[in-house]
């Protein structure tokens, strides 16, 4: 799903490091991670401090997945940064879900992504798809071109699914998305639009 020429401006947040995080779990199904797993002490400030440092205007649009850890974490931005529109929760910037392996070690990412990169449309062990994602976290995105102009939108979600989502502003594949810079507990990037180079 190719991008227009964008009429806003985009930025994403991952939420501050989460209990998950500290205990080394992957949590992505909805009944482990809408009430479980919220911010630790660590989180909360790294969240405090990321946003203080990101100089948002005070109009900025705030979209969010509504599980524990990403709600708290936009919560937390909303109310520092006392912006003047209420949070929107969206169920499409869950998470991306990984199936069989949820609940199990972190180091399982490496597998996933392994698979990622040779095929974008693998599902091994129950895994959503690095396509799917990059579709539902792009509709996002679009239904903020339908609705507004010259406006700073901020997305508030998960490693996997922000990170995933730089691929369509850097045009590249997304089974591409471990290729490109780290997003870090509780960092603010604004993302940029790049040409595909056959434009």
């Amino acid at each position: 799903m190719p991008l227009p020429v964008l009429k806003n401006y985009y930025y994403v947040m991952r939420h501050g490091e989460s209990l998950a995080n500290t205990a080394g779990l992957i949590v992505s199904h909805p009944e482990n991670g809408l009430h479980d797993y919220g911010l630790s002490d660590k989180g909360r400030q790294q969240v405090a401090a990321g946003i203080d440092a990101s100089a948002l205007p005070s109009t900025t649009r705030v979209f969010s997945s509504d599980f524990k850890r990403a709600r708290q974490t936009a919560e937390i931005v909303h109310q520092q940064l006392n912006f003047d529109h209420p949070i929107n929760f969206d169920i499409r910037l869950r998470e991306r879900h990984f199936g069989e392996i949820e609940l199990g070690p972190d180091h399982r990412y490496a597998d996933v992504w392994a698979q990622d990169h040779l095929n974008p449309d693998h599902r091994e062990s129950g895994v959503e798809s690095v396509s799917s994602v990059v579709q539902r976290a792009l509709s996002v995105v679009l239904d903020c071109e339908s609705n507004f102009s010259d406006e700073t939108c901020l997305l508030i979600a998960h490693g996997d699914i922000l990170q995933i989502l730089q691929t369509a502003f850097y045009a590249i594949p997304p089974q591409h998305h471990r290729e490109l810079p780290h997003l870090q507990t509780a960092e603010v990037r604004k993302l940029q639009q790049v040409k595909a180079s056959n434009d």
